[in-house]
């Protein structure tokens, strides 16, 4: 599966940016926030990805931020809700907006995304509640190194208010880099282990 793509904007337009890689163009679905902030035609772009295989078609779904990646991935998991639509919903609000919402249970401004109706807005709410964490006004939006570090030890198992603390700790310590953020961070955690671990 593809995970990153590395290139040169080949051509941009909304909802959409074909990565030249090489000499191929990767054509991958992006929201509204990533469209904005993607660099003109030509330039270089590195986008994280999530490929999503169906029967019929491969789609390669982008994003610049850790974060919208991993509300991308949550938004799949609630019933009725599929890779295009939970791409609107991210186009609709910013991630920060979101994940606000969904934790106050907020169904208006829930709703006033389109595409989203009063009964999907209550699924976003109840499956989500407990697995998104608020971003407070003026909190740092996880991009970067430190978004790459935080989704690494979200794959390991490490809640992310746990996580975020650690990493917080590590750069405050003088970590700059994913590797010595993820390093120190689990140095940080090390009495601390993850659910299931054996």
């Amino acid at each position: 599966m593809i995970a990153s793509l590395a290139g040169t904007v080949g051509r941009l337009a909304p909802g959409e940016v074909v990565v030249d890689v090489g000499g191929v163009g990767y054509r991958v679905r992006v929201s509204a926030g990533t469209y904005a902030d993607l660099p003109a035609d030509g330039d270089p772009c590195r986008l994280r990805v999530v490929t999503v295989v169906r029967e019929d078609e491969i789609s390669l779904y982008g994003f610049l931020a850790a974060d919208e990646e991993a509300l991308f991935r949550s938004l799949q998991a609630v019933s009725g809700v599929g890779p295009r639509l939970a791409l609107r919903v991210l186009s609709g609000m910013k991630t920060s907006d979101l994940r606000r919402a969904v934790t106050r249970g907020d169904l208006r401004a829930l709703t006033s995304i389109s595409g989203v109706g009063k009964k999907l807005a209550e699924r976003l709410v109840v499956e989500l509640r407990d697995k998104v964490e608020p971003v407070e006004a003026g909190a740092p939006v996880d991009h970067g190194a430190a978004g790459e570090a935080l989704q690494a030890l979200e794959a390991l198992g490490y809640p992310r208010p746990t996580a975020r603390r650690a990493l917080d700790r590590a750069r405050d310590g003088g970590a700059a880099a994913v590797e010595d953020l993820v390093r120190e961070a689990l140095r940080i955690l090390a009495p601390r282990r993850p659910p299931g671990a054996g």
